[in-house]
């Protein structure tokens, strides 16, 4: 495993308001808990919190259980949740498991849904 295969959940800041956290590689028991801190902490300082999934290759059960958490935690505190760069692993898990409405999913310019192939 190289260095660019090491999976990691990092965050960025391009407004005051708001926060992007991007996560890299798989979402999966072995992340899922720093992806949970890291949106939890995120949902507590910034109105809208854009999760970029634009270099995610896996989700498992866990790692859709850390997007729950964080849906339900942002619905709480009225914080604006966004998935962006949706790759298609995660798109089915969300459709199979009926919790896609849960998030808001950035759209392109041309409204459809912004799904990484």
């Amino acid at each position: 495993m190289s260095a660019d295969d090491i999976p990691t959940v990092a965050m960025d800041y391009p407004g005051p308001d708001h926060c992007r956290v991007i996560v890299t590689g798989e979402l999966d028991l072995a992340t899922a808990g720093s992806l949970r801190t890291t949106l939890r902490s995120a949902i507590c300082t910034h109105q809208q919190v854009t999760l970029d999934c634009s270099n995610m290759i896996f989700c498992d059960c866990t790692g859709l259980s850390a997007l729950l958490a964080a849906a339900r935690d942002a619905k709480a505190r009225g914080t604006d949740l966004r998935l962006s760069a949706v790759p298609r692993i995660l798109a089915r898990l969300l459709h199979l498991t009926d919790t896609h409405s849960l998030f808001t999913i950035e759209t392109k310019t041309n409204g459809a849904p912004w799904l990484r192939t």
